[in-house]
């Protein structure tokens, strides 16, 4: 008689690549590729030019929150109109709101009319599309590829684009140590043309479209109430948000630390950041194999990583915090991707866009929080303490909750919960 034990999530160890054998799959990773170089070329030289600036961490900070700030603000009603509305259309109006607000930075900047007030505001804009960016972004590929392939694609889907993370810091690092950041604002709004073009070429009849939510009162609530009861959500969702908040600030933590601690300029910022995508990239490659992902494999996630980031902080010379962060970067992937399939497996598909959003409002909302209070800690401290803060707080979240009684264990198991 078969088992009627509940699998875990990803419990049958897929072909490593298995999800981009889908057309539609593959174009999506490559325009998302490409964009995430630009992407990332735009927030080094956005950091580094709010520190020519200011040459203050905390107002470093604060230009870093500024893009986050609407996701706070507005996340959750992004991830239900993402919930109500076809993901591939709204995903072609956010990559041509980018284009032209990456055209206009790169013209002012070119003119060098960019002073600090006028980044913040561009920051905020930045923010406003990827409230509804970010959750079409990951409830999309629910709808490229079937439910056993899921796992999977959100594994190719994180390595792929800390591949392209890798290129993005790297490159920008040289291009502003020899031309200056314009450069850099001019080739991430060429970047979302390939976005635009692979969205385009998707073919409507291979999709899986989801179920779209019907109009009604008290939706925000009903997605925060099915969170709430739902052991597989919510215990991730609260360590996505500890270490979203004090964790997840390295566009705050690595310049000062580079430049004050280490005393690195530009190629030695872009070169931490790369290490840091390296170690993801390998990581990544770990994380498409792995057989088995559960709310306890995600606490120990945290509980290494945050150790890592410790290691990092106290590292005496660039060389060895380069080779510390490529560990910290091999498990930021692993409890990142860990978390998003947790979450995105877990949750109804008509719940998805909300649960996503709620995940992208601790992750990267959380910063408007973080990113000031850490640039603060540094201030006062020291680079090392902030960076110091982050890791005991990844730490201490993954081993609080791995000392909690499992959940159910049918709660670890793909497909929505009743």
């Amino acid at each position: 008689m078969p088992s009627l034990r509940p699998r875990a999530v990803g419990a049958a160890r897929p072909s490593s690549l298995t999800s981009l054998r889908n057309r539609n799959y593959r174009l999506y990773m490559l325009g998302q590729s490409i964009s995430v170089v630009g992407n990332w070329m735009q927030s080094i030289a956005v950091g580094w030019l709010a520190l020519q600036l200011t040459h203050s961490g905390t107002m470093l900070g604060l230009v870093t929150a500024a893009r986050y700030l609407p996701i706070l603000l507005l996340g959750a009603w992004g991830g239900l109109v993402v919930d109500r509305h076809d993901c591939r259309r709204l995903l072609t109006l956010t990559q041509v709101c980018f284009a032209v607000q990456a055209a206009a930075l790169t013209l002012l900047s070119w003119a060098g009319l960019v002073q600090l007030p006028l980044l913040v505001g561009f920051m905020l804009m930045l923010g406003v599309v990827n409230v509804f960016d970010s959750p079409a972004r990951q409830s999309l590929i629910s709808e490229l590829v079937d439910k056993e392939q899921l796992p999977n694609a959100i594994a190719v889907n994180s390595t792929l684009v800390n591949t392209a993370k890798l290129v993005g810091p790297g490159l920008a690092g040289v291009i502003i140590a020899a031309l200056g950041v314009t450069p850099c604002f001019a080739l991430d709004t060429l970047s979302f043309l390939a976005v635009i073009v692979s969205l385009l070429a998707l073919r409507a009849a291979e999709m899986l479209p989801a179920e779209r939510e019907v109009r009604a009162k008290g939706q925000i609530r009903a997605g925060l109430s099915y969170i709430r009861r739902t052991p597989q959500l919510l215990r991730p969702m609260v360590m996505v948000y500890v270490t979203g908040i004090l964790t997840w600030e390295f566009p705050v933590t690595l310049p000062l630390f580079t430049t004050q601690v280490l005393h690195s300029g530009p190629a030695g910022f872009g070169a931490a950041t790369a290490c840091m995508s390296a170690g993801a990239v390998l990581g990544g490659f770990v994380a498409v194999r792995r057989p088995r992902v559960t709310t306890r494999s995600l606490s120990l996630s945290a509980t290494i990583w945050g150790a890592l980031i410790c290691v990092a902080a106290l590292a005496p010379n660039l060389p060895l915090a380069l080779a510390a962060l490529v560990l910290v970067g091999s498990g930021s992937i692993t409890f990142n991707s860990s978390a998003k399939t947790l979450l995105q497996v877990g949750a109804a598909p008509q719940m998805r866009g909300r649960v996503v959003s709620i995940w992208s409002i601790g992750w990267m909302g959380g910063t408007v929080i973080g990113a000031p209070a850490v640039g603060a800690v540094a201030a006062a401290g020291g680079p090392r303490s902030a960076l110091l803060l982050g890791g005991l707080a990844a730490a201490v979240v993954g081993v609080v909750t791995l000392a909690l009684p499992p959940a159910p264990e049918r709660h670890d198991f793909a497909g929505p919960l009743r």
